[in-house]
């Protein structure tokens, strides 16, 4: 419970709090000060009514013993020698400690809160959208943008950080990325969220006082413990707010690294202004003997350390690398870190703040734990046919132990013991049908027991890269046929699966493997259009890939595409192949299925559609960061003359 108050020593004078003799010499002889650092609970009362008069009335709802307990312990620790008006002015800082510790959390509600208000207000008039096109075959009234919307996104909501770079990586090699540039908003708010922690740190700082490198040091201990409450919320793979807020884990994982950053700079600042005020009273040799003799200390510097090392070894170049290696260290570090500051925290408020840390981080290894018992255990488990494809590329089919739901452009960790161990990586799932299991003595009988005994059958395309896909790619590569069986572990879904229904016209980009973005969406919208339950009348898919051979990669779910109801009416597909062998492997099959040499020319295909808007447009694109940067841009240069929105599906860590 905050508890609300501002005291402001110097219009009342610590001698009057404190009753030193300037104020009342009866008391100078017996003043709560004299020989110890010892308050009498009748001082601390006087100090809270004098602070806040205005709150007295609730003085009756402050737990007043475990309120001393706490100010007494921590004011215990420093010297008698100091005078009343320090110690006035270090009780101070504690109220002001604690005040911004919650101003932290609010901003943290309000800002979650703020989110999903936009976020309900969106869907709310989508969803609407889509009502009020399900018979209007035109959708005028949806095509013309709101200019300050329009506008807002444009410079802000879409726009990279400068002029034109956002996903397209820095590369010192293939294998070396040095990390790519937030967006704009990101940008923003990440100034923001840093400058407040700033101000946080110096805000009501008793610069007059004698005492300022121990109210920095206290300052920004809090801090630092405040911000890990986010920092394992929002690395965690079942973060709630993934859900609640419709924010992308890409999103989250790029607010949890500079989070981190923020966290490791404030307990730098903590152990520093430690250092400092005893080197200045005492000299070097303070700090050896403090850390062999306290154990306050000693977990204070194993902690600090343990964030340190955590910012050393976290740069892009580092965690693409060597990434087995470094989410292995990662995890060891961090729980050295939790474990010192539990320690250190011992007797003191902020240590119920590391028991919500250790709550989330159990939290979410519980959820991955349930998940992945209740989709892979029971009737034979998980299996997993892995086959080596054209262009280094692996199609993963999943038979599932039962029936299970996705949303188009969600993805899953795949587990495959016999390759990666325990480790599990990420990926799109490209296609799903359910399939009647008929190996029971006995059929069934009606439509509940048909749909128990359904199994989900889900398949990945996996370009080979370093690491795991490299072994994996190896072992189908040598084994017989070019495939192999395995056990495997499928936990998910996982991901804010943006949702095309409300748009009367999508433009679907991809990229080699993003076309496993694609199809699903594809599929989704070509049924919806055949059924009447969405508001979408034109598609159009875009995929640039190497070579014809890696249709193969689609060909079983772009055959079934092809054969859907009403599919001609509403989808075209447009594909660019950058590296055919001759002209004569270009061919199209037919006016809604047309291939071309070469990369695409993307602003005027964004243009030709726009010419024949149907409603309010979605351009969607999933593939190299350097095909996102151009969609991107192409899509702000027009976003002012018709309402287009951008999406764009990315896994950066």
């Amino acid at each position: 419970m905050p508890f609300q108050v501002q005291p402001r020593y110097r219009s009342y004078g610590a001698g009057h709090l404190f009753h030193s003799s300037r104020s009342n010499k009866s008391h100078s002889t017996s003043t709560p000060w004299s020989g110890s650092l010892q308050f009498s609970e009748h001082s601390l009362l006087h100090l809270l009514l004098i602070s806040e008069p205005s709150r007295n009335r609730n003085m009756s709802s402050i737990n007043t013993p475990l309120l001393f307990a706490v100010l007494a312990t921590a004011v215990s620790a420093y010297s008698p020698s100091m005078t009343p008006e320090q110690k006035a002015l270090l009780y101070d800082s504690y109220y002001q400690n604690h005040r911004i510790q919650w101003y932290l959390g609010y901003v943290w509600a309000a800002t979650v809160a703020a989110i999903f208000t936009y976020r309900i207000t969106v869907t709310g008039l989508r969803y609407v959208r889509t009502l009020a096109c399900l018979e209007n075959e035109k959708q005028h009234y949806f095509v013309n943008p709101h200019p300050g919307w329009a506008a807002l996104r444009r410079n802000i909501i879409d726009a990279p950080l400068f002029r034109r770079r956002h996903n397209r990586e820095f590369k010192l090699s293939a294998a070396a990325s040095m990390g790519t540039l937030p967006g704009r908003l990101q940008t923003m708010y990440l100034i923001g969220y840093l400058a407040m922690n700033i101000a946080f740190c110096v805000v009501s700082i008793h610069w007059g006082g004698g005492n300022v490198a121990t109210e920095i040091r206290n300052r920004t201990g809090v801090l630092s413990v405040m911000n890990m409450l986010p920092l394992f919320l929002l690395a965690g793979r079942n973060n709630p707010l993934i859900k609640l807020l419709d924010i992308s884990f890409d999103t989250y994982n790029l607010m949890h690294r500079w989070i981190g950053r923020i966290v490791v700079l404030e307990a730098v600042a903590h152990t520093a202004a430690w250092m400092a005020s005893k080197i200045m009273a005492v000299g070097w040799n303070i700090i050896g003997k403090a850390m062999a003799s306290s154990q306050l200390i000693l977990t204070g510097t194993i902690a600090t350390s343990a964030f340190i090392m955590l910012l050393l070894h976290s740069p892009s170049v580092v965690r693409h690398a060597f990434y087995e290696t470094f989410l292995h260290v990662h995890i060891v570090l961090a729980i050295i870190a939790i474990v010192t500051v539990w320690i250190h925290l011992k007797t003191l408020p902020q240590q119920v703040l590391i028991l919500g840390v250790i709550v989330i981080w159990v939290f979410e290894r519980t959820a991955r734990v349930a998940i992945l018992i209740r989709h892979n255990v029971g009737r034979g488990g998980t299996k997993a046919e892995v086959e080596a494809l054209a262009g280094e590329a692996i199609r993963v089919t999943l038979r599932m132990t039962r029936p299970w739901k996705f949303r188009a452009g969600q993805h899953l960790y795949l587990y495959l013991p016999s390759v990666g161990m325990w480790t599990s990586h990420p990926f799109t799932i490209a296609w799903s049908q359910e399939e009647q299991d008929l190996t029971s003595e006995k059929l069934p009988t009606d439509t509940l027991d048909v749909l128990a005994r359904r199994k989900t059958t889900m398949s990945l395309i996996i370009r080979r890269r370093t690491g795991f896909t490299d072994s994996l790619w190896k072992k189908a590569e040598n084994a017989p046929d070019g495939r192999f069986f395995t056990n495997a572990l499928v936990e998910g879904p996982y991901g804010a699966a943006d949702s095309y229904e409300s748009y009367g016209h999508v433009m679907l980009f991809a990229a080699g493997v993003g076309i496993t973005h694609a199809v699903p969406h594809a599929r989704q919208l070509v049924g919806g259009y055949a059924n009447n339950t969405c508001a979408t009348r034109k598609v159009v898919l875009v995929w640039i890939l190497q070579s014809p051979e890696h249709l193969e990669w689609i060909r079983p779910w772009m055959t079934e595409i092809l054969a859907m109801e009403k599919r001609r009416d509403c989808l075209r597909i447009l594909l660019f192949v950058t590296r055919p062998k001759s002209t004569k492997e270009i061919h199209s099959p037919s006016a809604s299925v047309q291939m071309f040499p070469g990369k695409p020319d993307v602003g005027a295909l964004i243009s030709a559609e726009q010419a024949k808007q149907v409603g309010a447009m979605a351009v969607s694109v999933c593939g190299t960061g350097g095909l996102g940067d151009d969609v991107r841009r192409a899509v702000r240069e027009r976003c002012e003359k018709t309402t287009i929105d951008f999406y764009e599906e990315s896994f950066t860590w």
